[in-house]
């Protein structure tokens, strides 16, 4: 082979080279929804719910606001969403927002995130401070929970059932954490985990509620009160303990965000 020809292939192979890596490189498609509708919910309604459908193949929310939805997608406390609108808070919303095919429930959460990005054109930047938080740690007594190894099947991880008994299928740390900062409210500590759990667990927690000071305890049903505090069930029922402490508390400051866009 001639130097010449030598040289243009070999400058051929190198350029193909080169553009593989950079289709291999190349950013993922952004994750949207294929349809979404989104109307202001009926202000007589009381009651809503938000979940993912049944497959994994959308979401549907009735009477939800805004300021919860972003709370549930991004994992964040409402009490930490700074910056937002009132009526971010107490206008309900419904969604049917529906995916060309079924994606896993983190996958169809970041569909929702882009969602509010796309339709409320929310927008916002995070703070972080140091404040007091509690430490989500797995107790010198072992854990007690059992491990769920099943498939996704897209319900609702945590519920109370009819004896005010929390249930809890295929839960993973992040939202346990979650959770346990809505239960803990009043605290307004973080729960951060340091378990190093990165599995799926089913469990029951029996414990009583943490009462807000304006709340009688003469409304809730005999014995509710009487159950051990969450501190208290988290060691001895889950083999999980809070920790004290101070630490990074992330805040969310909403830079701008409106009513939703036609369908």
């Amino acid at each position: 082979m001639k130097r010449g020809s030598y040289l243009l292939a070999t400058a051929v192979i190198v350029g193909l080279m080169s553009m593989t890596r950079a289709y291999g490189q190349s950013k993922p498609d952004r994750l949207t929804f294929d349809v979404a509708a989104i109307r202001r919910s009926d202000p007589n309604m009381r009651n809503g719910y938000i979940k993912a459908m049944p497959g994994g193949n959308g979401y549907l929310a009735q009477n939800v606001p805004v300021k919860l939805m972003i709370s549930l997608m991004y994992k964040v406390p409402m009490r930490r969403i700074k910056g937002a609108p009132d009526w971010l808070a107490t206008d309900g919303y419904d969604v049917e927002a529906k995916a060309d095919h079924p994606y896993s429930i983190d996958d169809l959460q970041v569909m929702f995130q882009n969602l509010l990005a796309d339709r409320f054109n929310l927008k916002f930047h995070k703070e972080i401070k140091e404040g007091p938080v509690y430490a989500l740690m797995v107790d010198q007594s072992g854990l007690k929970m059992k491990v769920d190894e099943s498939k996704q099947d897209f319900s609702i991880p945590m519920n109370d059932n009819a004896d005010g008994v929390t249930v809890g299928k295929r839960v993973n740390m992040r939202y346990f954490c979650w959770w346990l900062e809505r239960v803990l409210h009043q605290d307004e500590r973080p729960v951060i985990d340091k378990t190093g759990l990165t599995g799926n667990y089913d469990f029951t927690l029996s414990y009583a509620p943490v009462l807000p000071p304006n709340v009688s305890p003469e409304k809730f049903p005999a014995g509710l009160l009487d159950r051990p505090s969450i501190f208290d069930a988290l060691k001895h029922q889950l083999g999980l303990r809070l920790e004290a402490g101070r630490g990074p508390v992330v805040y969310y400051v909403i830079d701008h965000v409106e009513r939703p866009s036609a369908n």
